[in-house]
């Protein structure tokens, strides 16, 4: 955890307000029709080199089959090298965090994808949005890429200098951003709502004193560790 994320909640809820107004907006009709703009020229301006491409870099974003699978091996190496139970935690977290409200967020709105055939496919709570397109806000993609990378960056143990926070923190949410919304996954307002949503979650997520968390009957478990413990590097947030 970051002295400069500590100190400040302004952030936090800045974004959370961001996140209910554009919600909101979108609840009332508005920004419909941009959404709509820039999702009809992406899907008519899809080349299959660019396509493609897009597609698997699109992967930056995906939580279940990568994100997560890598940074439980990185988890894996980090106890078998300090021989403490808290280094699961981070981990632990990061899963509790995402699976209990972007999941549930993409229920809660029901919003159908571009490429949704039926009627009204931008609208929130829209009664005729089922199957795989059917839960588009916020992109899942995009707050898992703010959150996920978030996690590898803390489970590396290590101040970041300013170079490799941009590779590790900014390029993969740029990408996936970029192509969630090329490919025709998802509108460009659950773009940014996601974005939004994974800064508040990857903040609390770096707020959280691992160190210092009771384990009950698993503190036997819980060797001194090495390096400075719930951290996330340092954060430009």
């Amino acid at each position: 955890m970051t002295e400069k994320i500590t100190r400040s909640w302004w952030p936090d809820l800045l974004a959370v307000v961001a996140f209910v107004a554009l919600t909101v907006a979108l609840a009332r009709g508005h920004l419909l029709d941009l959404d709509q703009r820039v999702a009809g020229w992406s899907l008519s301006h899809q080349p299959p080199v660019p396509y493609w491409t897009a597609r698997v870099f699109n992967y930056l974003g995906q939580g279940g089959s990568v994100l997560m699978p890598i940074t439980l091996i990185m988890t894996g190496l980090l106890y078998w090298r300090t021989r403490s139970i808290r280094v699961v935690l981070p981990f632990v977290a990061t899963f509790v965090f995402t699976y209990f409200t972007i999941g549930p967020a993409k229920i809660f709105f029901d919003r159908a994808a571009p490429k949704f055939d039926g009627p009204d496919p931008a609208i929130l709570f829209n009664p005729a949005a089922s199957g795989e397109y059917a839960m588009s806000y916020p992109s899942g993609h995009v707050a898992n890429a703010i959150v996920w990378f978030g996690l590898v960056a803390l489970l590396l143990r290590r101040e970041l200098s300013h170079r490799q926070w941009l590779l590790l923190r900014v390029a993969p949410v740029v990408i996936v951003f970029v192509t969630t919304i090329y490919t025709g996954f998802h509108w460009l307002t659950d773009s940014i709502a996601a974005l939004f949503l994974g800064l508040v979650l990857t903040r609390l997520l770096a707020r959280i004193p691992y160190d210092r968390i009771p384990l009950g009957p698993l503190e036997r478990f819980s060797a001194p560790q090495h390096g400075r413990r719930g951290e996330v590097g340092r954060q430009h947030d």
